[in-house]
């Protein structure tokens, strides 16, 4: 598994701490807000929406949260105009890292990025640096110990899945982002649980990360996704499990 997929796996078991609930939530409705501004108030026409919406109730966010988000999305409430913008760099040891923000102040945020970037032993690059060396890709993880593998493939791949992939404690499913809603619904409706289900970036290579660049990046990757204005952020490093379990 890719070192992102794994960090974002080993978070969502853990669960937010609620010292950080508000951050997450401040993000959940920006980006609700972003997706209602772009494509409409229906999540039923607006799969961005419709996604940002499961992210929300899945973190429980009340239901007069997502509505308001929503509605100053599509203009009924006032509210701050975010931008969306997308930030390349080099952490520790040459890994690639992207950052997709949605803020209301790029000079601020490219700033704030440039510091914190620095400070973990990386650099911000320059457009177009490293975002070839990832595709985007729809990935469901699931624990071996909670699904049955033979069910699980069948399922998947009949649903339009491109591969399930298996690793040492879990299973991939890769879709093309265009599939996978059909397959995220076909494996909820057969109720097989997962650990993580999200569009996400996904590297065609990874780099290893030893020593005490292991520290930093992962250092990094906590330092900006705790920004305020970062949405996502998605790097290609190779760190042992156990490493990013005792970090998380």
């Amino acid at each position: 598994m890719s070192g992102h997929s794994k960090w974002s796996s080993i978070k969502h078991k853990k669960g937010a701490a609620d010292a950080k609930r508000g951050k997450i939530f401040t993000k959940l409705i920006k980006e609700i807000t972003v997706a209602a501004r772009m494509g409409g108030g229906d999540p039923d026409g607006n799969p961005r929406l419709r996604s940002a919406i499961a992210a929300a109730k899945a973190e429980n966010m009340p239901k007069e949260n997502i509505e308001r988000g929503i509605k100053k999305g599509t203009g009924e409430l006032e509210g701050v105009s975010y931008e969306e913008s997308t930030y390349e760099g080099y952490g520790p040891g040459g890994v690639a890292v992207l950052v997709d923000c949605l803020t209301d102040n790029k000079n601020r945020t490219v700033a704030d990025l440039k510091h914190l970037f620095e400070r973990h032993g990386g650099n911000l690059g320059e457009p177009g640096c490293v975002a070839w060396m990832f595709e985007q890709k729809g990935l469901m993880v699931f624990d071996k110990d909670k699904v049955d593998e033979e069910e699980l493939f069948d399922l998947a791949l009949e649903a339009g899945a491109e591969d399930v992939r298996e690793e040492d404690t879990e299973f991939e499913v890769i879709t093309d982002p265009s599939e996978f809603e059909p397959v995220k619904k076909a494996i909820d409706e057969a109720d097989l649980t997962y650990t993580l289900a999200e569009v996400t970036m996904i590297p065609k290579n990874t780099v290893k990360v030893e020593g005490k660049k292991t520290g930093q990046m992962l250092n990094l990757m906590q330092a900006l996704e705790d920004h305020d204005d970062v949405n996502h952020v998605y790097a290609n490093f190779d760190i042992p499990d156990d490493v990013m379990e005792a970090q998380n």
